[in-house]
Order: structure tokens, then C-alpha cells, then sequence
């Protein structure tokens, strides 16, 4: 009939979710074959472009894939019936021919061109385009629904682009979902974003009582699950969603049907039955079970009603279609954490895992990767103690965001270590890492080993600090006195060239009094696309001036986000703290058990009262701090450290973990929220919180000041 691509039926043991095999199943018309589309041979295609061509011909709405530079069209029949004339010559050939009197109108080719170029997914709910006709040279408008996202090969490079379109008079709620979740998949990340944009999405397009999404992760299964009704709020939203362990012969569907590659349907009964965990599994009656599959992943999608349920083969066509898009989300999701986790450990690992302890010095730092957090970049801080007493902290760059840049910064990172132990004073060890990377360059035969850095000596009894720059932004020194406000400055030392340039350096020296709190810094701190540079130091001066406490974690907290706007450069803050006295210090280990936050509350209200703090602040700290516990053991699920710091002016506390939760950042929460709500605490109680990255795990902070008026015989923290 007009219209028809020339699908042949799958034979039933086709697996909806599964690779085509070989020899594919689907083809394109009849008066043609795959090697003279630029396809090319089905058995020399990618895994993802073949999972791709068969979501294409087996989805139950019109869609077609844009292959390659050309952008050549592969389509089905629903898509057919709407370029009508066009088929079947259109087939295989460049969209921009085949769409030649319209591709140059605003809001048609350019949209597809940028998202091959780019990557980004394009979504547009109701819009008016200009749809081709029979008679040449004449196009009649129409209103569509469209999305369009980017197909990625195995290596993650963009090959094509996913269109999904069809007239809005035709459409129905659940196509627009579909478009959605192609474009929400197209932006995620990880696993954990892959199954909340999957729950989320489940529920609401096949009004499903209940959605599971696991995958099998090599020791077994893991599986999340989102209840309709569940009260979720932003914070929810922003914490990583809780996975559930189920062994590997668990006989939950989700894992059997992954397990075989076979979808399954049951209408009206109990299929979680022998799975159930409480009584929303036990209250299922009607469950679709779907097979995620590619070639480095097995998962499973469930939707289930608790109501009978028959499964029309509409929806089960529209599930296969989620369930292919979900699959790919999540292969692409593993990989990057993969990437990214390997990236991460070598940058972190090639930084101080632990910076000294000090009785008047108080150090901090952080750092964030730039760009997609996906490699290795050159940014790096050290602090470290010399025989003589003295502090040497040192930040610096290497340009780059890959393993080269890396290892450049961890051989000069090493090499200043030794040049300082040798003879610490900034000039001379300078030098030596000017011959260094001039070395280094010559032997890799490169001009483009980009090294700027910012040494200094800090010599707390004589209460001075010097310092020499190649190449690197100014430090930044805050001096205020508790309850007091702060003034901040930078230090004017000679600027110097770049690291293996050859070029003089000079060193200048400074007053670094108590309370004086020193910063240094990398360029992405204050650079900014549309931006100027002197804005970016100004807000910088600011913020740290703004602050009400010198203390140098939350000074690395403010620093990294002084400068509005997002920037792609790596950011590296060391900080350092002349402090007037010595601060109390206690730490206690956690374990990874139900009673933990307990224990926590009993050592931290008694080390607190002994240290004479103010009760209001010791009940509102060791409530913070609970929560803190509570939210490692839950999300990290490994054991956790709590270590508090006493000074005469404030209470710093700090929970780290060694588990993959990512970043924690503040939100809004309702009042009714089942998770969520210590962050709200912590940010109401407390003077300044924030979370910061460690080498394994990551650390989440939070400081109260102490009142002026407190009392006492003794000041605490004296």
C-alpha cells in the first residue's frame, strides 16, 4: 500500500529490548537493499545503530533516523504516510534533498543540523512547520509535535539524529511522553539520573501505580522503585534515589525477564507475590515486564496497575519503544561512570589526600572538576610543613583536561615537594620547575606545556608570608576580627611568565597577622564567558570580604561560587588560617549500622558540654549533625567519620564518607517530605554549610558561630 517502508514481521523470537540478529529482520523498500543506503551492510553496523534502526521500524508512531554528516533518512511506515509523494525515493537519501523547498526555513534543517552538531535534544510541544506536497515548489503548514535527540555509537560519538513527529490533531498524551522521555534521556548522565527520569516519566504516561527499573551491576541486582503517591519535593528529587539489592536469581519479575530477554504481560493477579517487599508489591495485579538490553548491559522496566489490566497491543508497542530508549540512556549512563570515576580517582588521588594539622594554622581546600567531569584535568593544591616550622602551600594549573595534563601536574606537584625540602625559599624552587617543564618540554618535542603556578612560605611566629607567581591569579588575603565585618585584598606580587619560559621571578613578602585568612586560587574562580575578568576578581573580593568568618572552609565554599554563571575550567582554593588561638579538636568513627546516629548524638552532646559550649548551640549542632549521619549510612552506605573543631568563635563540623553519592546541594523542602529535610535543617540552623569531593567519598560540612555573650569561666575552644 502507498506509504509502506517494506517491514518484515519479526519471527517470535525476536525480544522486544534485544539486539536485531543478524541478517536483520527489518529492511528498507522493497526495490533496494541496506548496502546502498549509507548504512551500508547490516553486519558491519555499530550495536547502537542497530538498536537504533529497530526501535525506528517497530515504534507505533512516525519516527526516522538522520544518519550521519548527511543527515540520510531511515524511516518507517508511519513516517512515510507523512512525506507521502516523497516515499519511497526519499529513503536513504539526504534530508535536505528530499526536504529541499523547506530545509532553509528558521525552525526546520537548522534545528536538526544543531542537534548532530551539538548534541543537545530538541523538543517543541505544538508548532506550526511547513510540510511538503505533492507539487513542487509548494508547502502547506501544519501543526506538530516533535522531538528530535541525538543517537550516539558505542564510543559515544553522535551518528545521527532520533526524529519523532507527528500532526498535533493525531496525537495522543502519550506520544508527547515518549518525545519527552527521548529528550529528558538525551540530558542524563548516570545511572541515577536514567531512573528518575524513568520512573517519573512511567508513572505518568502509562498512569502505572507502581514502576521498578534495575539493572544487573555484576554481584547481583539493583532496583529502584517509584509508588504513585509518593511525596517527592525538589530536595527528593536532587538526592540519589534508593536502590534496593536483589540477588541474582531473585525470582522479582524485573530480573527474570532481564535474565531471559523475554517481555511479559500478566493481566489481573499477584506477580510480585514472591518477590514483595511490603504491601505496595503485594497490592500489583496487572504487571508489564520489559528486558533492557545491550551489548554491555542487562536491566529490566516493570509497570504494574493495581487494577486488572490487559495490555492492549498499543501500549505494549509504546512500552518496547521506552524501554529501547531507557536501555540505550542507560548503557551510555555506565559508560560515563566508568569515565568518569576512573578520571576522578587519578585527578584526586594525585592530591593531598589529608593537608596538615596545625595548632594555629587552619587549612582547607577544594576542588571541582570543570568541563562534563568526564577526564582528568591539571588544576592542584599542596600544603605541607617543613622541618623548620614553616607552611609551604602551593596552587597551580596545567593546561588541559585530559591524562597528559594529569600526569604533568602530579610530576610537577612532586618535584616542587622535593625542591622545597631542599631549600624552601619561593625563587629558587620556582626555578627548578621552570627547568623541569622546560625539560619536559623539549623531550615531548611540544610548545604547548602550559604551566602557571603561586608558591609561598608561611611563618606563623614572625607572622609573614612570602610569596613568588608564574604565571598565576594574585592570592587573596581576608583580615577581620570576629563579629566583626571583614576587608579583603589581593596581594600585589610580581605576576612572573609561565612556568618553562625562562623568564624572572621575584618573591614579595607580606604580614599574615591572626585572623588573617590567605587564599589562593585557580583562574576558574573568576573567569566567566561574557565576563569580565575584573568583574570576576571584584565579586571574588566580595564574597570573601562579605563573609563572617575567616575560617578557610567556608571561604573555599564561597570562593567557588562567587562569580555568578558556570564555567567549564577545572576550580582548585587552597586556604589558610592564622588562627588567634588553637582550636579543640575530636573525632569519632561510624559505623555503618541503624543505632550510629545515636551514638553520635550520645559522644557529641557530651564532648560539647565538656568543652563548655552554649546549649543552644550544642542542641542545635548535635541535631545537624544526626541528620548529616543519617543521610551517609543512607545514601553512601559505607561507614563515616565526624570530626568537630572548636574555635573561640565558631563550631566547625564535618561528616565524610567513602561511598558515590555525589555532590549534595541546598534545596527547598516541604514540610510533609518523607527525605530530604536535614539539608532544610542545616541550612536554617547553621551560619554556612556546604559538601566538599575527597579522594574516595565526599564530605559534607557546617559551621555555627558562637555567641559573643556565651559566658563562662572559660571561653570555650580556649
Amino acid at each position: 500500500m502507498p506509504g509502506t517502508v517494506g517491514r518484515v514481521p519479526a519471527p517470535p523470537s525476536t525480544v522486544a529490548g534485544a539486539l536485531p540478529t543478524p541478517g536483520p529482520t527489518l529492511g528498507p523498500p522493497a526495490d533496494r537493499g541496506w548496502p546502498e543506503t549509507p548504512l551500508g551492510p547490516p553486519d558491519h553496523w555499530d550495536p547502537a545503530l542497530r538498536a537504533v534502526v529497530d526501535l525506528v521500524f517497530s515504534a507505533p508512531m512516525p519516527m526516522a533516523l538522520a544518519y550521519g554528516a548527511q543527515l540520510a533518512l531511515i524511516y518507517n511506515d508511519d513516517f512515510a504516510e507523512l512525506i507521502a509523494a516523497r516515499h519511497p525515493e526519499a529513503f536513504g537519501r539526504p534530508a535536505a534533498e528530499v526536504f529541499a523547498e523547506v530545509w532553509d526555513v528558521p525552525g526546520v534543517g537548522d534545528v536538526i543540523e544543531r542537534v548532530y552538531r551539538t548534541g543537545e535534544p530538541f523538543l517543541e510541544q505544538e508548532g506550526t512547520l511547513p510540510l511538503v506536497g505533492d507539487e513542487p515548489g509548494r508547502a502547506d503548514h501544519s501543526v506538530f509535535i516533535r522531538g528530535y535527540s541525538p543517537v550516539r555509537d558505542s564510543a559515544g560519538t553522535v551518528i545521527g539524529v532520533l526524529a519523532v513527529a507527528a500532526e498535533a490533531s493525531q496525537v495522543t498524551r502519550r506520544l508527547q511522553n515518549l518525545s519527552e522521555l527521548a529528550s529528558a534521556l538525551a540530558g542524563t548522565l548516570t545511572l541515577d539520573d536514567v531512573a528518575r527520569v524513568t520512573l517519573r516519566s512511567a508513572v505518568s504516561t502509562f498512569g502505572a501505580d507502581q514502576v521498578e527499573f534495575g539493572v544487573d551491576d555484576g554481584a547481583g541486582w539493583r532496583l529502584v522503585r517509584r509508588v504513585r503517591g509518593d511525596m517527592l519535593d525538589e530536595a527528593d528529587e536532587r538526592l540519589p534515589p534508593l536502590w534496593r539489592r536483589h540477588p541474582a536469581d531473585s525470582p522479582a519479575p524485573l530480573v527474570v525477564t532481564a535474565g531471559s530477554g523475554t517481555p511479559s504481560f500478566a493481566s489481573d493477579g499477584q506477580p510480585l507475590l514472591r518477590s514483595a517487599v511490603d504491601r505496595h508489591d503485594e497490592k500489583i495485579r496487572a504487571l508489564a515486564a520489559l528486558p533492557l538490553r545491550t551489548a554491555t548491559l542487562r536491566g529490566g522496566l516493570t509497570v504494574g496497575h493495581r487494577q486488572p489490566h490487559f495490555w492492549p497491543p498499543a501500549e505494549r508497542a509504546l512500552l518496547a519503544a521506552s524501554a529501547e530508549l531507557v536501555a540505550q540512556a542507560a548503557e551510555r549512563a555506565r559508560r560515563f561512570e566508568t569515565q568518569h570515576g576512573t578520571a576522578q580517582l587519578l585527578q584526586r588521588s594525585m592530591l593531598p589526600e589529608h593537608l596538615p594539622d596545625l595548632p594555629l594554622l587552619r587549612i582547607a581546600a577544594r576542588y571541582d572538576a570543570g568541563v562534563d567531569g568526564n577526564a582528568a584535568g591539571g588544576d592542584f593544591y599542596d600544603a605541607f610543613a617543613l622541618p623548620d616550622g614553616r607552611l609551604a602551600v602551593v596552587l597551580g594549573d596545567v593546561a588541559g583536561h585530559d591524562v597528559q595534563a594529569a600526569a604533568l601536574m602530579g610530576q610537577v606537584r612532586a618535584a616542587l615537594r622535593a625542591l622545597a625540602l631542599s631549600d624552601p625559599d619561593p625563587v629558587p624552587v620556582l626555578a627548578g620547575l621552570d627547568r623541569l617543564v622546560a625539560s619536559l618540554s623539549a623531550e615531548a618535542r611540544s610548545e604547548e606545556l602550559f604551566v602557571t603556578v603561586v608558591y609561598g612560605l608561611i611563618e606563623p611566629e614572625a607572622e609573614r608570608l612570602t610569596l613568588a607567581s608564574a604565571g598565576h591569579p594574585p592570592p587573596l588575603i581576608r583580615r577581620g576580627s570576629p563579629g566583626q565585618p571583614g576587608t579583603a585584598r589581593y596581594v600585589d606580587v610580581p605576576p612572573g611568565v609561565p612556568l618553562g619560559l625562562s623568564g624572572r621571578r621575584s618573591a614579595v613578602s607580606v604580614e599574615l597577622p591572626p585572623g588573617d585568612t590567605l587564599l589562593l586560587f585557580s583562574d576558574g574562580v573568576v573567569e566567566r564567558r561574557q565576563r569580565s575578568l575584573t568583574d570576576g576578581f571584584a565579586a571574588l573580593a566580595g564574597a570573601v570580604a562579605g563573609s563572617a568568618t575567616g575560617d578557610p572552609r567556608t571561604l573555599c565554599a564561597l570562593a567557588t561560587g562567587a562569580v555568578p554563571g558556570s564555567t567549564e575550567d577545572d576550580v582548585a582554593v587552597l586556604a589558610v588560617e592564622h588562627a588567634s588561638t588553637p582550636s579543640r579538636s575530636a573525632g569519632m568513627e561510624v559505623p555503618a549500622e541503624p543505632t550510629a546516629p545515636g551514638r553520635v548524638r550520645h559522644w557529641m552532646t557530651a564532648q560539647l558540654n565538656l568543652w563548655g559550649v552554649p546549649e543552644q548551640v550544642v542542641g542545635a549542632a548535635v541535631l545537624c549533625t544526626s541528620e548529616l549521619t543519617t543521610n551517609a549510612l543512607l545514601h553512601a552506605g559505607t561507614a563515616a567519620r565526624v570530626e568537630i573543631d572548636l574555635s573561640p568563635e565558631r563550631l566547625l563540623v564535618s561528616v565524610a564518607d567513602s561511598g558515590t553519592r555525589g555532590a549534595v546541594a541546598p534545596a527547598r523542602t516541604e514540610k510533609l517530605s518523607s527525605r530530604g529535610r536535614g539539608l532544610g535543617l542545616i541550612e536554617q540552623l547553621s551560619d554556612a554549610w556546604g559538601t566538599d569531593p575527597t579522594v574516595r567519598g565526599s564530605t559534607v560540612w557546617f559551621e555555627m558561630m558562637i555567641p559573643a555573650n556565651a559566658g563562662g569561666d572559660e571561653h570555650p575552644g580556649t
